[in-house]
């Protein structure tokens, strides 16, 4: 039989040194190497010769990022923890299916070789939807803002969305989840550089999102906090995969969450070859949506985008969540709101179909102001957008 090849990463735990003695002495395993920390673990682990990593749940850096590469180089990891109930809840958040006690350690071997489930090792519950809140209410509303590419108004209507949420008298997060670079920042006169999607991402991978998320979001008002998004495009990568609905499921805790996305949910090159596309951060959105807003514009173009966008989302997910969007519609365009409906009634069914006027001075002057729509005055969009939400509630 071939020994397992074992790594076991110190940091100076007393279980440690009973650990490597037992695999050493265990003719079914091979230590190739004792790493000092979690950056020459992975150096090891990415030359592709050992199958499993032996480490403490409390190991600095340990993260779900550094999970995700271990599992994509083909190494297993058996986590010891000396307080096993203490290290239970931070191995759930960062993806360790299981914890083994410092005092069972002789059993490393036996893990190490078979790792079936016993009543040695205690079992972690991995994360999941997000629990009820304690006094009994609902967990808020996940709302998704989509729209093909052609800017059809996608982040006007996330921010006016969420501003009118708040306006109700409810909990809202606002999250810029657009992987080729968010504009609501910009959009909100917020001039700060720090990206709250990217430090909430590192939170998620951390496992403290529960102490530390409130500080990743920008207070707007009483009731409406916003996530920043990608400070550069090129920086979509470090959203791995899972991120944005782990972070959906905490949030909703609090209240409602409107995501507003990319506009690209076709997977690329990097899909075909098994590695992370741009794409995913938008699928992943439509995925965790309750409801699916999809933006597109009244004119030729727009009405054209929009049907095909329809249809992708029909095959994304089956009879979607989805409620049509159609932005910026005037009169001179020469067709009623009834052949509208009519025409993209073809291309999918949906809970609804809504129009928000072409309101372009409104727009601008909020624009100019860095200011919610709702903060710079009455207008027809933002009583378009509350008539719409009406019918959402109605639901």
């Amino acid at each position: 039989m071939t020994p397992t090849v074992v790594v076991l990463v110190s940091t100076g735990a007393a279980w440690e040194a009973r650990a490597l003695e037992v695999l050493q002495q265990d003719r079914r395993t091979v230590v190739l190497k004792r790493c000092v920390d979690v950056e020459d673990l992975l150096a090891t682990a990415s030359r592709g010769q050992a199958e499993v990593a032996v480490l403490g749940v409390d190991l600095a850096g340990l993260d779900r990022t550094v999970l995700d590469d271990l599992a994509r180089w083909g190494v297993r990891v058996v986590a010891v923890a000396t307080e096993v109930e203490r290290a239970q809840p931070r191995a759930a958040q960062i993806g360790i299916a299981s914890v083994l006690a410092a005092e069972l350690v002789d059993e490393v071997a036996q893990r190490v070789c078979v790792a079936p489930p016993s009543e040695d090792t205690v079992p972690v519950v991995p994360l999941g939807p997000a629990p009820v809140p304690a006094g009994g209410g609902q967990l808020g509303r996940v709302i998704t803002v989509w729209g093909p590419g052609g800017a059809p108004g996608r982040t006007t209507v996330a921010t006016a969305l969420s501003a009118e949420l708040a306006r109700r008298g409810l909990d809202t997060l606002l999250v810029d989840a657009d992987p080729h670079g968010g504009s609501v920042a910009q959009q909100l006169g917020i001039l700060d550089e720090a990206s709250g999607l990217l430090a909430a991402a590192r939170l998620v991978a951390a496992g403290t999102m529960d102490d530390r998320f409130p500080g990743a979001q920008r207070q707007l008002s009483e009731r409406l906090r916003v996530l920043t998004g990608l400070p550069r495009p090129d920086r979509w990568a470090e959203i791995r995969a899972g991120t944005l609905t782990a972070l959906v499921e905490h949030a909703r805790r609090d209240g409602q969450v409107v995501l507003d996305t990319g506009f690209s949910v076709e997977p690329d090159l990097a899909a075909d070859l098994g590695r992370p596309s741009r794409s995913d951060l938008t699928r992943e959105a439509l995925e965790v949506a309750d409801e699916v807003l999809l933006v597109g514009g009244a004119d030729p173009v727009g009405l054209a985008r929009l049907a095909r966008a329809v249809t992708e989302l029909h095959e994304l997910r089956p009879d979607p969540p989805v409620r049509i969007v159609v932005n910026r519609m005037r009169s001179s365009l020469g067709w009623r709101e009834s052949d509208v409906t009519a025409m993209l009634a073809g291309f999918g069914a949906s809970r609804g179909v809504h129009f928000l006027p072409d309101d372009q001075a409104a727009v601008d002057r909020a624009l100019v102001a860095g200011l919610l729509l709702l903060e710079s005055g009455d207008c027809a969009l933002t009583r378009a957008i509350g008539r719409m939400l009406d019918a959402m509630v109605r639901r």
